[in-house]
């Protein structure tokens, strides 16, 4: 792609990426607890009592409630924490699958749940390094913006990244744009919003000759041979929407009535007194008496006179504040499909169905964010096995089982764990019992303890360990 087509490209795609961006931006505000009602604060949270020019509205209060990071983190926990099984009918091909994967497939997993609750998509980004090894990455949100095909099948043709990359030798940053398609990627570079001054990166890539192993110059284009846009989309949900939207306004009514409440509380405070036919005529005397003497002289005009003190205050509607903040939190955590870490403390026995109940709102959330991130997982499993040449890659069924981490009765599930222990396999306990973490180790250590409790005096007892074979 030459500079033009890129300009045209760039200048075309902005105002998707902006709409998109400022969305995503929003997202992360309230993710990093810096909501609307801190804005004036520069994000930060702060405690005012003096922040207005108002006899009796003195107080400018702003707390944030960080809701939506509770929300949003509870779902990632809950679904990411333990990474799925990958099955793909052979072993050996399910190790080194794994291996690809890495150590850190559960934390960039759990990434993606984070991504795609805020921007409403997260995004991987695969390549091979010098050493022709598979790796991947997640790539921030707001750097990729997606071109897709207008037909049904909604085919990835290419995508165009952005970032900004700092010039070690000017100490000034600028904007490096990627244009990558199914065979190479482009890169080129730009300080000027309308793209005026953008040039080709020509030092990005070296090039090699690959019969005498050295460097023949620089590029900015390389052929990556992935036989498709190295690029895989894990979607939040079919419109790829971030959770934000669903209760932004509720998380705003909470925080401005709570901030309303503290107000109220410093500026309760404030007394004004307002005096009539007063006999003084300073104010510094009026409060040296009343300090003093505990006592205002006052001047009276006969009958029908009103002289006196009154005093303006402030009420507080307490109750209903109360019952508001109550409600408005209710529905964060209904439309947030979310828990409320109080409901576990107001009931810390729950049985098991209790529990199962708590987490039904959260268990439809993941449910429909672990469809889409199948398919998603899918793709990439599939460039993996394309990369270890496995002919039928693009076919080969790909089985995942997915985990969940929840709070659990413990006791209760060992109580129904040994009602059926009589009827179910050894492995199957193991399995079943919520005090074991590794079954298979669990089944090997069992067949350790019987061997070092009878020794090979008792070949029956071994033989219901390995199936009834002999030893």
């Amino acid at each position: 792609m030459d500079v033009k087509t890129m300009q045209e490209l760039l200048k075309n795609t902005d105002p998707r990426r902006v709409k998109f961006n400022r969305r995503f931006r929003r997202s992360i505000s309230y993710y990093l607890n810096e909501n609307d009602i801190t804005l004036r604060n520069n994000g930060e949270s702060k405690l005012n009592e003096k922040g207005k020019d108002e006899p009796l509205r003195k107080a400018d209060n702003r707390v944030s409630h960080n809701f939506h990071q509770l929300l949003v983190d509870q779902e990632a926990s809950y679904l990411a924490t333990i990474p799925p099984d990958i099955d793909v009918e052979d072993d050996n091909l399910n190790n080194k699958i794994s291996d690809a994967l890495g150590d850190e497939f559960s934390l960039r997993l759990n990434q993606l749940v984070v991504d795609a609750a805020n921007a409403g998509v997260g995004w991987v980004h695969y390549w091979l390094d010098e050493d022709g090894q598979f790796r991947y990455g997640v790539v921030p949100p707001d750097q990729v913006t997606p071109i897709y095909s207008n037909d049904l099948n909604r085919k990835l043709l290419a995508v165009r990244r952005t970032y900004s990359q700092l010039d070690p030798d000017t100490s000034k940053s600028f904007s490096v744009h990627e244009y990558w398609t199914d065979k190479d990627v482009t890169v080129f570079k730009s300080q000027k919003p309308n793209y005026t001054d953008l040039a080709a990166f020509d030092n990005r890539f070296v090039i090699e000759d690959v019969s005498t192993q050295t460097e023949t110059g620089t590029s900015n284009r390389y052929v990556h041979n992935l036989r498709r846009v190295p690029f895989v989309p894990f979607v939040k949900n079919k419109y790829e929407t971030p959770d934000l939207k669903k209760y932004k306004g509720l998380v705003d009514v909470y925080d401005n009535v709570y901030n309303g409440f503290v107000n109220d509380i410093d500026d309760v405070q404030e007394v004004i007194l307002v005096l009539t036919n007063y006999s003084g005529t300073k104010l510094e005397e009026f409060m040296k008496q009343l300090k003093e003497t505990k006592a205002i002289p006052l001047e009276s005009n006969g009958n029908g006179d009103r002289s006196g003190v009154d005093k303006l205050t402030i009420d507080i509607p307490v109750e209903a504040r109360n019952t508001l903040l109550e409600s408005t939190k209710a529905d964060i955590f209904t439309y947030g499909e979310g828990i409320d870490p109080a409901d576990f403390k107001n009931d810390s026995n729950a049985s098991g169905t209790a529990i199962k109940m708590l987490y039904s709102t959260l268990e439809l959330k993941a449910g429909t964010t672990e469809s889409y991130f199948t398919d998603s997982l899918n793709m990439l499993i599939r460039a993996i096995m394309n990369w270890m040449g496995v002919s039928d890659a693009d076919s080969r069924s790909i089985n995942q089982t997915w985990h969940r981490n929840q709070v659990q009765n413990d006791l209760e599930k060992a109580q129904a764990v040994s009602q059926v222990a009589q009827y179910s396999s050894e492995e199957a306990i193991a399995k079943a019992n919520p005090i074991v973490d590794d079954w298979q180790q669990e089944l090997q250590d069992r067949q350790d303890d019987i061997v070092k409790r009878d020794g090979y005096n008792n070949p029956d007892a071994l033989n219901s360990l390995n199936g009834g074979e002999d030893d």
